[in-house]
């Protein structure tokens, strides 16, 4: 059994998980606490690919970063990128993809805050990203447990996305879930079971200590 593609999964993940939590903290802190009419579409747009089947996604971020034309054709040029059928294009695919599953538990949790904490913080002299970093987000520590969770375990499972924007090179865009679709096509179900016994395994064991986590760590905001 060729395990690459699931080495090449938990790499895809991983990757996804850090940037998103890069991306999503300072995205959510700032949709937690904005009044904005920009708000509401953005989060329509972070949202989207809640509802978008994603195979439409994957199709216009396939249109997108093309080398032919586009965004893609312009990387391309200037800086020789192609993220088409690449690993990078995964990697964009993935964040774009998992966007809101990193950015809505942690919206929530901020606006559970109660306002007094931060206000105490203002009081003390405390800068806004001071009081984000030092007051807010030890508070939420479980839920953006929860989102960095949510995140790598979708990130597992993708299909759609990834098969469309990086297809099914071996080594480079195979992930796990494509390898399953290609031994099923084959009618290899010995090697589709083992790659579906792995991804369940890695997922089960991981929702599974965030729920261990949260029930004996983390503890409540108003605490």
């Amino acid at each position: 059994m060729d395990l690459s593609p699931v080495i090449l999964t938990l790499k895809l993940a991983a990757i996804t998980t850090v940037l998103l939590l890069l991306i999503g903290l300072p995205v959510a802190w700032w949709l937690s606490k904005s009044k904005s009419i920009l708000k509401l579409i953005i989060e329509a747009i972070i949202t989207m690919p809640l509802v978008l089947p994603p195979s439409v996604l994957g199709f216009y971020l396939l249109l997108a970063f093309s080398p032919q034309h586009g965004i893609g054709k312009w990387l391309r040029d200037v800086f020789d990128v192609q993220l088409v059928f690449s690993f990078p294009g995964l990697i964009l695919a993935s964040v774009i993809y998992s966007l809101p599953f990193m950015i809505g538990p942690i919206k929530s949790a901020l606006q559970q805050l109660p306002p007094s904490l931060a206000q105490a913080s203002y009081t003390l002299g405390k800068s806004e990203r001071q009081t984000f970093m030092h007051v807010l987000l030890p508070n939420i520590r479980a839920s953006v447990l929860t989102a960095a969770t949510l995140t790598f375990v979708h990130t597992l499972g993708e299909f759609g996305v990834v098969l469309m924007i990086g297809g099914n090179i071996p080594g480079v865009t195979r992930v796990a879930s494509i390898a399953v679709y290609d031994a099923v096509e084959n009618q290899d179900y010995s090697s589709a079971n083992a790659y579906s016994l792995i991804l369940f395994g890695i997922t089960f064991i991981t929702v599974i200590s965030v729920f261990v986590f949260n029930k004996y760590k983390a503890k409540s905001p108003l605490e």
